[in-house]
């Protein structure tokens, strides 16, 4: 995110007679930057990995981050953690205990904590996941995007489909019982029984959630100047409907645009980002979203080059931007209307110190519309309006 750094301005004021600003849950990101390779359509903060990698160095340098951002933390317990990257699963479980066990000192952990970290199938070694597992890792995320060869190549993926099986075999020995699977769809020459294909052999894998998304091109990316050939908008809908009936249908339940979950199984960590709950963010690059007391709430952002990261001259923060009030229902709204469920209206007031009332007009405006159901005491996209979400939160920008 770009933004200015420097001295925070005031507060923004809130409205006469709303309620105490309640501090919402806080999570933990940790951005682990390096990958085997970096795959064409990747446009995250991740840089392949040389022969050995810095290790201690980073993890060192992950706690001192933490450290300056102690302030933030006002003695709430972290509900989640969330190992994110590049390629998570190339540190050592040595270096994650280290870590874990550092941030524990730091900041203390709810007793049903969550910790998810990311791997990729072509990192996955048996001996290596029991020990994350021990270290009280309890949910993995695997980038598997296709099981089909052909797909993996245009992706530029370092594994094959039995690969991607044999790693969901070994995290479960491993004793991993709740785990994520991260597929893509509208591939390059991708049809709607490739799409169906890929998400049937999934499902037989038993995962307890799904992240099923659409390939997109992104800016600063090699498909960004150097594009494939997807396939036209009337397949992708085709792909996209016969998808979500086959998840439907084998109790993945949708609960967010891209998220699916068996019953009770949806990603706590993610759902802290979408109902504008806090979070750390600590590494190169990492985001954080942060609320005070007071009700003032901002943004920051981490130096993004590990080496500049980890070069002790420098700050681990790089800018930080506080949120004005007529700012505030846009953002809330952007994480919010997301979830195919909306939250409770009251929310608004609890996550940004508003009243509700000044959300009436553009509230109005969008059920009107049909893209906001005209429910008082939810707030929840409609059908129309969760297919044509950026239109529904136009309503909503200052």
């Amino acid at each position: 995110m770009e933004g200015q750094g420097g001295r925070s301005p005031s507060p923004p004021e809130r409205g006469v007679g709303v309620r105490d600003f309640q501090l919402p849950p806080l999570a933990l990101y940790i951005h682990i930057p390096w990958c085997v390779r970096k795959c064409p359509y990747c446009d995250f903060n991740s840089h392949a990995a040389g022969p050995e990698l810095p290790e201690e160095a980073y993890v060192d340098a992950l706690l001192a981050d933490l450290d300056t951002d102690a302030g933030h933390i006002h003695d709430r317990r972290l509900t989640s953690i969330f190992f994110g990257g590049g390629t998570p699963s190339l540190f050592s479980a040595g270096a994650l205990g280290r870590l874990l066990e550092g941030v524990e000192r730091r900041v203390r952990f709810a007793d049903d904590i969550e910790i998810t970290l990311e791997a990729n199938p072509g990192t996955f070694e048996q001996a290596k996941f029991r020990d994350y597992r021990a270290l009280g890792i309890n949910r993995l995320s695997i980038g598997v995007q296709s099981f089909q060869s052909d797909k993996l190549v245009a992706l530029g993926r370092i594994h094959d489909g039995n690969e991607a099986v044999r790693a969901v075999d070994m995290a479960r020995a491993a004793g991993f019982d709740n785990f994520n699977l991260d597929l893509m769809h509208g591939l390059p020459g991708q049809s709607v029984e490739d799409a169906l294909s890929d998400l049937r052999t999934a499902i037989d894998q038993a995962p307890t959630h799904l992240s099923w998304y659409q390939l997109t091109m992104e800016p600063n990316t090699v498909f960004w100047s150097q594009p494939p050939e997807l396939p036209e908008d009337d397949l992708l809908w085709d792909i996209q409907e016969a998808g979500q009936a086959l998840l439907a249908a084998e109790g993945y339940a949708q609960y967010e645009v891209s998220a699916y979950a068996r019953a009770g199984r949806q990603a706590r960590h993610n759902l802290n980002y979408w109902t504008f709950g806090d979070f750390l963010g600590i590494g190169a690059g990492a985001h954080a979203k942060l609320s005070a007391p007071d009700g003032r709430i901002v943004r920051t952002w981490k130096t993004r080059l590990p080496k500049d990261y980890l070069d002790p001259a420098r700050p681990f923060q790089a800018g930080e931007r506080v949120l004005d009030a007529d700012e505030l229902p846009f953002e809330f709204l952007m994480n919010v209307l997301r979830l195919t469920d909306g939250v409770p209206a009251e929310l608004f007031e609890q996550r940004t110190g508003l009243p509700l009332t000044s959300l009436a007009a553009a509230r109005c405006e969008a059920e009107a519309r049909k893209l906001l159901a005209a429910e008082p005491g939810r707030l929840v996209a409609t059908r129309e309006g969760q297919l044509f979400l950026n239109d529904l939160l136009q309503h909503f920008l200052p």
